[in-house]
């Protein structure tokens, strides 16, 4: 998996004036927690571009004070206005502790009710897994050929040694639709054993009393 290294630097001071100083110089400060102790630190800005945006689930290995931290990204504060990152919470990954992280879904393969017309339809991007650190990976690869048309593939169906769903499991993770074309077709198409219309059915249940006036009339 890949890995992102920071160098940072542990915090002295946590009120809003240190804060407030620590961002005037395009530094963010953050928390790493889940370990042994709590850690404050603070790194340049520049540093968690990598991490921060993009989609890509990945490792952080936070360097404070001699000591490398293994961590996974937890949450993110922005400024309102800015937009601009300004605190960071990473957890720690202890072997032998289970963590929870979302992971992104890779979808494998060409569903096979798109081959037939078909849209594919992504619901989810991510699912929320516990598992211990030594199982985390970059992605959820779930494949999606034998998706039919109208069909679903739900978190229940997918199924990873080792991994604890924490998603509903009857939530959808991808679906197949009908494009506007197969949806014009199924309704120009007449319906399977469609009853006759009205003219039709008047005239079939007439004809038998017709029948009967004129043998009544010889």
């Amino acid at each position: 998996m890949n890995t992102i290294t920071i160098e940072g630097q542990l915090r002295t001071g946590l009120g809003k004036s240190a804060t407030r100083k620590i961002r005037s110089q395009e530094m963010v400060p953050g928390v790493i927690y889940g370990g042994e102790k709590e850690i404050n630190f603070q790194a340049p800005l520049s540093a968690f571009k990598p991490l921060v945006y993009t989609p890509n689930f990945q490792i952080a290995a936070i360097s404070v004070d001699g000591k490398t931290y293994q961590t996974i990204l937890k949450d993110l504060q922005f400024d309102k206005i800015t937009d601009t990152l300004i605190h960071i919470d990473l957890l720690e990954l202890v072997e032998g502790k289970k963590v929870i992280a979302d992971i992104p879904i890779n979808f494998v393969g060409t569903a096979a009710g798109v081959k037939e017309g078909g849209k594919l339809i992504t619901k989810m991007k991510s699912l929320k897994v516990k598992t211990f650190p030594k199982y985390l990976q970059e992605s959820i690869e779930v494949n999606i050929e034998n998706l039919e048309l109208n069909g679903n593939i739900r978190v229940q169906d997918v199924k990873i040694d080792n991994y604890e769903f924490l998603n509903s499991p009857r939530i959808p993770i991808a679906s197949v639709g009908l494009t506007r074309v197969l949806k014009q077709e199924e309704a120009a198409a007449p319906a399977e054993g469609a009853a006759p219309a009205e003219g039709e059915a008047a005239t079939t249940e007439a004809a038998p009393a017709e029948a009967t006036a004129e043998a009544e009339k010889k």
